[in-house]
């Protein structure tokens, strides 16, 4: 078994629940995932099953999309909907769509960004989270991170007896950009206090939510002896990377994890998907210090 699931992970649950669970179901070990969803957002996430456990790093490097929502007036203290309120203030009156894309376009491009408290970054060996539940408020240092955009989806809607305003969203972004800071961050750019308050991820490591199966669906599949129905393969998940066909010849030398020259690949990219007889048998990569291809991730086996 080798390949990628796109899996729809469900609310409710944890992406290591899922890993747990597609263990049990496929019976196998050798499973990871592409990158943590909490357990309050559903979408696509790609797991890597047998060999293609070696490319998860690869595709979690990959940017992702989200839609969403974002309710003003109010503040949590995990900036979703989790925790508890820390701030509410009345919208007396809704802003219009003029400010609100306004207020989305100023958010876009390169950006820096502070983690929030309730996350599972490390700082002196020690999550994040696990400080925020004991009251302490670390400093962290902002990150760069980059939104492709950010827009409205459907027209914002007002609610008169709580006195907030929700919009709908949807954004690109880069690896590491947290969704829920960028709610807060909008509604410091408006003035108010906000918070995530819906979230699914529709694509990541180039998978999107229309190509996902959920696990009653995987379970299905492997009953009926078609799970390779619903993983994409090794070949299919690398496909932004330029390829080539070995000869006998470079075949051999692969194997032995012997550099390459430009020449023999006829390539001038960064990293070359290199097959024989029509499957992966590894990625090369240019090492700028020597001038050759040199083995970056090998799947010989």
């Amino acid at each position: 078994m080798n390949g990628v699931l796109p899996l729809f992970k469900e609310k409710n649950m944890t992406s290591h629940d899922c890993v747990s669970q597609l263990r049990k179901i496929l019976n196998t070990k050798k499973i990871g995932h592409t990158g943590t969803l909490d357990p309050n957002v559903d979408g696509v996430l790609p797991i890597c099953v047998g060999p293609a456990t070696k490319i998860s790093e690869l595709l979690m490097q990959s940017g992702k999309a989200y839609k969403g929502s974002i309710t003003f007036g109010v503040a949590y203290d995990t900036e979703d909907l989790d925790g508890e309120v820390i701030t509410t203030q009345a919208i007396n009156e809704p802003f219009s769509d003029v400010q609100i894309d306004d207020a989305l376009g100023k958010m876009v491009g390169d950006i820096q960004q502070i983690p929030p408290m309730f996350s599972a970054v490390k700082v002196n060996g020690k999550k994040l989270y696990e400080y925020a539940r004991e009251g302490i408020e670390i400093e962290r240092q902002p990150r760069n991170i980059h939104i492709d955009y950010f827009k409205q989806t459907s027209p914002a809607v007002y609610d008169h007896d709580k006195r907030q305003q929700t919009i709908f969203f949807e954004v690109g972004c880069s690896k590491g950009t947290y969704v829920r800071t960028l709610a807060v961050d909008l509604g410091k750019h408006l003035g108010v206090p906000a918070v995530m308050s819906s979230l699914t991820r529709i694509k990541s490591a180039g998978f999107t939510i229309d190509q996902c199966v959920k696990l009653s669906e995987v379970e299905e599949a492997m009953n009926a002896g078609k799970i390779d129905d619903v993983l994409v393969s090794l070949d299919q998940s690398l496909s932004k990377y330029a390829s080539f066909d070995l000869s006998d010849k470079l075949m051999n030398l692969v194997s032995n994890g012997v550099f390459l020259n430009t020449n023999e690949l006829q390539s001038t990219e960064k990293v070359v998907k290199l097959k024989y007889e029509g499957k992966v048998k590894a990625l090369y990569q240019f090492d700028d210090t020597k001038g050759q291809y040199r083995p970056y991730k090998m799947f010989l086996n």
